[in-house]
């Protein structure tokens, strides 16, 4: 989501009411039983932006099934920004005319054995000038559960001085005061939606400001955003995944790192730079949120997003995110444990050019021999003592499951 319109004097206090006794912690078994892996699906926004309509989410959802990427795990329809119409006199929020009845779109998406996403902001106004939840935190969880929400993804924006990760737009607003607001917005979200009796997905949209992934858990999220919005680009999309580094100890059932939705299939990087994409995604054990349009989508696309053995590595039941083993110039290695005592292995080159890339499995904690398989083109490589070189393409990705051989 674009951060715009963050101009607003900060007018968020400790004073809204909320009913009392609701929960004010979330890493409880129940939040790690909704997103026991990390969450997959699709979102509207970096397709269709904020001119989103009921037609365009129902057809999504039906190309969800068709495609057959339910199957492979993609579940949540997630509706982004410009939904929203006004409120009525109670104050209860009425969706625009481009989506008329939300009740009725949520049964159609979970007709489909899919779930319903929705998106609002702890300000008074989302990204692009919607109506925002500020004063309605309750109110609204209260409606998301009667429509049948399954997911909700709250986005800073409009929070008063607060501009993503870049500090505090007002000198008068000290960071530690900004910092404190904004934590105390997001767990009384998670109040409210702990008093609605559905489980629903709270995705933290905040841009990593005040180091998110140390306190996001603790208000409730189930997934929490580390950086700015990614772009349909290849250096954009890689400086996102590769600054995930040293985050990987925050990672794990119920609570991931977010570097932001896939950009595979919009048209703006070469098919071996989706490759990275999906490929370091995958290794970060990242949510799996597509967000082209699933109508038109090529072959190409459906074979990077639904490659089985991809998404095994990011929904691997031990919940680990990789780390980078190390790098040499252009070229990156990183490393993912499973839960199974194998790893997947990503090879990455930055450069314009192909490169020779060479790894000693040793480092990776691997002391005898190992059988190597390429994950993208499904070859059994064989064993290897220690070492194992390969060509890796501009802009490219060599993913490797790495396991002990049998002696």
């Amino acid at each position: 989501m674009k951060i715009r319109k963050l101009n607003l004097a900060f007018a968020y206090g400790a004073g809204v009411a909320i009913a009392p006794g609701l929960i004010a912690h979330a890493q409880t078994s129940s939040t790690v039983a909704i997103a026991a892996t990390p969450p997959m699906g699709w979102s509207s926004w970096n397709h269709f932006g904020e001119k989103v309509t009921a037609a365009d989410v129902k057809a999504a959802a039906d190309a969800l099934v068709e495609s057959g990427m339910r199957d492979a795990g993609y579940i949540y329809v997630n509706v982004d920004d410009g939904w929203q119409g006004t409120r009525d006199a109670s104050g209860r929020i009425q969706p625009n005319s481009r989506f008329g009845d939300m009740k009725a779109l949520s049964d159609y998406i979970h007709s489909k054995g899919l779930k319903l996403g929705i998106y609002s902001s702890p300000g008074a106004q989302t990204c692009t000038g919607f109506e925002g939840s500020l004063g309605h935190e309750l109110q609204d969880a209260q409606t998301y559960g009667e429509w049948g929400v399954d997911y909700l993804k709250y986005d800073l924006c409009t929070l008063g001085g607060i501009i993503g990760t870049y500090g505090p737009k007002s000198k008068e607003i000290p960071y530690r005061d900004t910092l404190a607001q904004m934590q105390h917005a997001y767990e009384l979200m998670h109040r409210a939606l702990a008093s609605v009796s559905r489980p629903i997905v709270y995705s933290f949209c905040q841009y990593g400001f005040g180091n998110s992934w140390r306190w996001a858990a603790s208000d409730g999220a189930n997934l929490w955003r580390t950086t700015g919005d990614i772009r349909d680009n290849y250096q954009r999309m890689i400086n996102i995944g590769f600054s995930q580094n040293g985050l990987e100890k925050y990672a794990g059932p119920g609570h991931w790192n977010d570097p932001d939705m896939l950009e595979v299939g919009n048209g703006g990087m070469s098919h071996d730079e989706y490759l990275s994409h999906m490929s370091l995604w995958a290794l970060l054990a990242a949510p799996l949120l597509a967000g082209n349009d699933l109508r038109t989508m090529s072959d190409d696309t459906r074979k990077i997003l639904m490659n089985r053995e991809v998404i095994e590595i990011d929904q691997d039941a031990a919940g680990i995110q990789a780390h980078r083993a190390w790098s040499e110039g252009t070229t990156e290695i990183w490393v993912k444990q499973l839960a199974d005592g194998s790893s997947a292995v990503g090879l990455f080159n930055q450069a314009d050019w192909m490169a020779s890339v060479d790894v000693d499995f040793r480092r990776l904690g691997f002391p005898g021999k190992v059988y190597v398989r390429n994950v993208w083109t499904k070859d059994d490589l064989g064993s290897f003592a220690h070492e194992f070189s390969t060509l890796v393409p501009r802009h490219g990705v060599v993913l490797l499951e790495v396991r002990m051989a049998s002696k």
